[in-house]
């Protein structure tokens, strides 16, 4: 005969380990996305998880912690832009990993990633108030109003500035295009 399991009671640490679990990967992305460095994105996500275990009292009182979590990501990763970063050697060998996984030719991979060069770099110029949602809603798959809640502002300021972005990307995008294999 096997017993009943036993309701043990969640404790802090339960609670705060659950939500290490089921929200380390979006606060990862978010982290890179900003960051875009793989060491860079791993130390905001301790950082970020470390003030989460610092105000961990407020986890009872958060209604959407997904958003939650995303805001102090952000606000991690946008504290540690500003700081200057050295090429790793371990992104080069990433890199070099990549071309051998994908199946694809050196010329495919190349071209791919100076697409890729190219809208971050496109993105990149953008004013921040462009490209802060535009990132969170295309590389973190954000709602507007989850993006709204992170960067403090009303969701039909997001999402026109979204369009906005888009539509710079899309006219920068065409000039390049236009420029490069002649009108």
């Amino acid at each position: 005969m096997v017993s009943p399991a036993i309701a043990m009671p969640r404790t802090d640490e339960d609670e705060l380990e659950l939500v290490v679990r089921e929200h380390a990967r979006l606060v990862y992305r978010i982290a890179y996305a900003a960051l875009r460095n793989h060491h860079d994105a791993e130390d905001a996500t301790q950082e970020t998880f470390m003030r989460v275990l610092r105000y961990r009292q407020k986890l009872g009182e958060v209604r959407e912690l997904k958003t939650w979590l995303a805001r102090i990501a952000w606000r991690v990763a946008l504290g540690r832009r500003g700081k200057s970063r050295e090429v790793a050697l371990d992104d080069i060998g990433e890199a070099i990993s990549k071309v051998h996984s994908t199946g694809a030719t050196a010329e495919e991979v190349v071209q791919g990633n100076q697409l890729g060069a190219v809208l971050q770099d496109l993105m990149g110029a953008l004013p921040a108030k462009l490209r802060d949602p535009l990132t969170l809603s295309t590389l973190e798959e954000l709602t507007p109003a989850e993006i709204a809640e992170v960067l403090g502002t009303n969701e039909a300021a997001v999402r026109s500035r979204i369009f906005r972005a888009r539509q710079i990307l899309k006219q920068k995008l065409a000039a390049r295009w236009e420029g490069k294999h002649g009108a």
